[in-house]
């Protein structure tokens, strides 16, 4: 695709995953246009999967089995482009998505830091061909990365184009974190050094500005909020209220360790065991990884051995109409997460539907709260503290309702997609005029 677009924004598609991060940077970019912005979303690595229109162009960069095969196979970097270029067709990554391709990042670690050494790496090949588009097709006024883990071309791109860069920073540091060494201090490195190239990071929190200016050592003004947002109107109920049930706790996140999977059954079998919450039930839906199959097995077994696995159900991958509908058939929301979440953007989903939450009080999550009214905090892997907040969350059916209410109308009003997308451009006015 060619034209003279004001902004080419590039993302990072995630083998056919559902990714927090594509749909959140389809729907901005999707908005952006819809307000007029020319902007351009670029994938890399496999199409982007999103529950709403794809706005990305039907080009892939870094394309997953090209860059895989030149990381395992070093003659394979020099077989001719000719031959290899379909390798890149989206129709193609989609076939080898389908099959749930390993992202498991502590396998990745040698390709993480080629991927980081740009024009002095192993993959300059793949770096100079969207140098070639940006410079010869685009002719953009500014580029914005999904994360600094894609940052390699940034310093290229200011050198052969002269624009500013900039990148959002979604959750950098909990892929780097899971790398094994030496390719952990070596991807750290460097994205310590391309940050230095980077005119400006936007964030969704100030938790995660201060934490990320640390991480990368960079100067905390260098960062600018955005809030999240979501297209809030299809979670809006707008049919009778739904019969009555048994109160439902739902879990909407990737079935992981390092998503509280575990810490939400302990709790889930602390609850049960309480007088009065014997009809309680526990619901499920997120993308579940061939890498976290034993894992789920082992949580199955536990609701076996405390015989509550009927009061259990998992609804897979759901789309957009099937995320809606899980939303309405439960009663509280909670994704007890181990790591420090730099988005969540699944709160604002479940508020957007009027159910309250109830999450560790960590992370973006307090900022999340303060803003929206929309639940209860609780110490991070205290699973007691879990058990009761659902419990007085449950007990209390107005109160409850007038929260999700309350959170439902905050939603509407401040974390809207099109707030979102404004306050996006807005970053975007203070390094180009887009």
């Amino acid at each position: 695709m060619s034209g003279n677009a004001t902004v080419v924004y590039f993302t990072a598609g995630a083998a056919g995953m559902f990714c927090g991060s594509c749909l959140r940077d389809n729907a901005v970019v999707g908005e952006l246009q819809r307000q007029g912005c020319d902007v351009l979303l670029a994938p890399l690595y496999t199409p982007i999967r999103t529950d709403e229109r794809d706005v990305s162009i039907q080009r892939v960069f870094y394309g997953g089995i090209n860059v895989y095969l030149q990381e395992k196979l070093p003659a394979f970097r020099f077989v001719p482009r000719l031959f290899t270029r379909w390798l890149d067709r989206p129709w193609v990554l989609n076939r080898l998505a389908a099959k749930q391709v390993n992202v498991d990042a502590r396998e990745l670690g040698g390709l993480t830091v080629d991927m980081l050494a740009g024009e002095h790496g192993r993959l300059r090949g793949e770096l100079e061909r969207m140098l070639d588009w940006l410079a010869d097709d685009v002719r953009p006024a500014l580029v914005n990365l999904t994360n600094l883990l894609i940052g390699a071309c940034a310093p290229e791109i200011k050198r052969r184009l002269g624009i500013p860069v900039l990148v959002t920073l979604q959750g950098d540091d909990l892929f780097l974190d899971e790398l094994i060494e030496p390719h952990r201090s070596q991807a750290r490195d460097a994205v310590r050094r391309l940050a230095q190239h980077v005119d400006g990071f936007i964030t969704f929190s100030d938790f995660y500005a201060d934490f990320m200016a640390d991480y990368l050592a960079v100067p905390r003004e260098r960062f600018h909020l955005a809030p999240l947002g979501v297209h809030w109107q299809p979670y809006v109920r707008n049919d009778a209220p739904a019969p009555r049930r048994p109160p439902t706790i739902g879990y909407f996140a990737r079935i992981a360790p390092e998503k509280g999977f575990h810490l939400l059954i302990d709790a889930f079998v602390e609850l049960a065991r309480r007088p009065g919450m014997e009809q309680v039930r526990l619901r499920a839906a997120g993308w579940l990884s061939a890498k976290d199959r034993a894992f789920y097995q082992q949580q199955l077994a536990r609701l076996d051995k405390a015989q509550l696995r009927d009061r259990f159900q998992y609804d897979g991958v759901v789309d957009l109409d099937g995320k809606v509908r899980f939303l309405h058939s439960i009663d509280l929301l909670s994704v007890p997460t181990v790591y420090r979440e730099p988005k969540g953007l699944f709160v604002l989903e479940a508020l957007a539907a009027g159910v309250p939450v109830v999450l560790p009080a960590h992370g973006a999550f307090p900022e999340l709260i303060a803003q929206t009214g929309g639940g209860r905090l609780v110490a991070p892997g205290d699973v007691n503290a879990f058990a009761d907040a659902w419990e007085a969350v449950l007990k209390q059916p107005e109160e409850r309702v007038a929260l999700g209410s309350e959170a439902q109308r905050r939603v509407q009003a401040n974390h809207g997609i099109e707030v979102a997308a404004q306050r996006t451009r807005d970053v975007f006015r203070k390094f180009a005029a887009v």
